[in-house]
């Protein structure tokens, strides 16, 4: 073998067994979750007299959700003289009016509801509720964002945990509201539920941490204090907090039957904004959470697991690499044994088929036959994480360099499963960035290496190709085609 190929085999062989790490934590997940998939947790008594609740809403220019939300939290289910609703609002549109409008309304209803309203969104989202403990009386601090609706139980069903003192922390998983509105929201849903039905579970049942997902959860007020509060040099200040509450030794708990449903990014600009957030402001907190994890005094399993946990969104860069390696690995190494036998077999069986277990495991978990109705999905769903690993690639660099960028809020649209007139106009939109226009440069390289693959008549290469083709080509049409989603409107600040 010339040294130009061994070159070539032995970076291909690092990027894809570093993909097929990550798939092998995937089935250690699903481990996790079947070993423990009968035990959801029990709250070991109830309160004799029940404890005084704050609610905190932090919105920002939600216009087309407010009603909802505020409506779903008028209704809880939970005794008057012992809830307090604080609406925390940095709209700068018409949001503000509505918002103070709808609490005085609620107010005079009998609610306890104060509205806040800050003009600098310092700290944004995290300045916002670290400004809002000075005034919360609740014994427990329960959020919610601006899309999420809590059924009229959800405090009942949430509050009796703590009677266990050494519980900080109690998460509700989330629900999808428009699953069904397109086919990005399904695989939105499928990707989320990964996540949210095994991932979180599986952690709290073997007692390794798992994060507050930033919304339907509720904190004993003395653990945010007691863990540093809410801080803002990240741009995921619930996963954050989270773990530097573990790390004081408070116990976190998820409980899977308690769903709470929450509208999915309608559109790829939004969707890409959120992803690119969610991924920097993870590898934010690795950077910051990492060390101390590994100084402290907590087992061996539960440092590697947060590891594992903390650091998967490097998986982005490793797909990024597959870029550069597809050319020389489909034309330059072509087909051998050792090939074969060292890479692609592992890398099927670790990443791939790993990654089809998850998902479907995710989705029968909720609903029996569910993963049946999941199967015509998944070959979209890997091509679309494969589309996403350029501006997810890129939150993670942005991160690993320190630099800084605004909490760009996900815009919500008010949207369910039934589409929208037409005409409906829509106040709010995702930006776009520099990732688009590499996108589309890529679906023309990947184009160009089909056209060569079918004139060497190298067919085994087409899947592989195309899966790439399609994922980037999926994800740049999205944001390039106005009619994939709603019609945006200029916003009027």
């Amino acid at each position: 073998m010339e040294w130009e190929h061994i070159i070539w085999f032995t970076c291909y062989v690092l990027v894809f067994a570093g993909l097929s790490i990550f798939g092998a934590h995937r089935i250690k997940i699903l481990y996790y979750f079947w070993k423990h998939r009968q035990n959801e947790p029990m709250a070991p008594r109830r309160f004799d007299e029940l404890p005084r609740v704050t609610v905190q809403l932090p919105i920002f220019n939600e216009l087309h959700v407010l009603d909802r939300l505020l409506q779903s939290v008028a209704e809880l289910d939970y005794p008057r003289d012992r809830l307090q609703i604080q609406v925390l609002d940095d709209s700068t549109d018409e949001t503000a009016a509505a918002a103070a409008a709808k609490s005085e309304e609620l107010r005079q209803s009998g609610l306890d509801i104060q509205y806040l309203h800050r003009t600098d969104r310092s700290g944004f989202k995290a300045g916002a509720l670290d400004a809002a403990m000075a005034g919360a009386t609740g014994e427990f601090i329960c959020i919610f964002d601006a899309d999420f609706q809590p059924a009229p139980d959800y405090l009942q069903k949430l509050i009796h945990h703590f009677t266990d003192e050494k519980v900080g922390m109690v998460q509700a998983r989330w629900g999808h509201i428009n699953r069904d509105y397109s086919l990005l929201t399904k695989l939105q849903a499928l990707f989320l539920d990964g996540h949210l039905v095994l991932e979180q579970s599986a952690r709290s049942r073997e007692g390794y941490y798992l994060n507050f997902n930033g919304t339907a959860g509720i904190w004993r007020a003395s653990v945010i204090a007691d863990a540093g509060g809410w801080q803002h040099d990240t741009l995921t200040e619930d996963l954050d907090l989270s773990y530097r509450a573990q790390l004081k030794g408070w116990k976190f708990i998820y409980l899977t039957d308690v769903v709470v449903p929450a509208e999915l990014p309608p559109d790829m600009d939004s969707f890409k904004s959120q992803q690119h957030r969610w991924t920097k402001g993870s590898i934010q907190v690795c950077k910051k959470i990492l060390g101390d994890i590994w100084r402290s005094e907590v087992p061996l399993r539960n440092k590697i697991e947060a590891t594992a946990h903390l650091t998967s969104n490097f998986a982005y860069m490793l797909t990024l690499c597959t870029l550069v390696l597809m050319y020389p690995a489909n034309f330059v190494l072509g087909s051998s044994w050792q090939k074969a036998v060292f890479v692609d077999i592992p890398v099927f069986l670790f990443a791939s088929l790993s990654v089809i277990m998850f998902y479907l495991v995710a989705q029968g978990a909720q609903k029996k036959g569910a993963w049946i109705k999941a199967l015509p999905y998944l070959p979209a769903l890997l091509a679309l994480g494969i589309g996403m690993s350029v501006n997810n690639g890129k939150a993670v660099i942005e991160a690993l360099f320190n630099r800084q960028s605004d909490f760009v809020r996900t815009p919500k649209f008010g949207v369910e499963n039934e589409r929208p007139a037409q005409k409906k106009a829509v106040r709010y939109k995702a930006g776009r960035s520099l990732s688009l226009w590499i996108e589309v440069a890529i679906v023309l390289y990947f184009a160009a290496m089909i056209a060569l693959a079918i004139s060497r008549g190298q067919w085994m290469s087409l899947p592989f190709l195309a899966l790439f083709f399609g994922g980037f080509g999926y994800v740049a049409w999205g944001s390039l085609n106005k009619r994939f989603a709603l019609q945006p409107a200029p916003v009027t600040a």
